[in-house]
């Protein structure tokens, strides 16, 4: 299946660009599967994302869990933490 994926801040940086879309495995049907997926196959994303727990997502630009659904067509975006005052 085919996912659109951004990247932002310093994931952006790390990964070295804005978007990718990819063909991933039937079986990446989460958000928590599709960063674990990304880390996986290496570089860049392994540094990029390497504290897996500090890394948020959303899903069709709603906030989501590492359990929300992901299915063909969809845009994933990961992101680091923001904060603010």
């Amino acid at each position: 299946m085919k996912i659109r994926i951004l990247y932002f801040a310093l994931l952006r940086d790390a990964v070295g660009r804005e978007s990718d879309e990819l063909d991933v495995p039937a079986e990446v049907n989460t958000a928590g599967a599709l960063r674990e997926w990304l880390i996986a196959q290496g570089e860049p994303w392994a540094t990029a994302m390497a504290n897996r727990r500090r890394i948020r997502a959303a899903v069709n630009q709603e906030m989501a869990e590492d359990d929300a659904a992901v299915k063909d067509g969809d845009e994933v975006a990961f992101f680091p933490p923001v904060t603010g005052g």
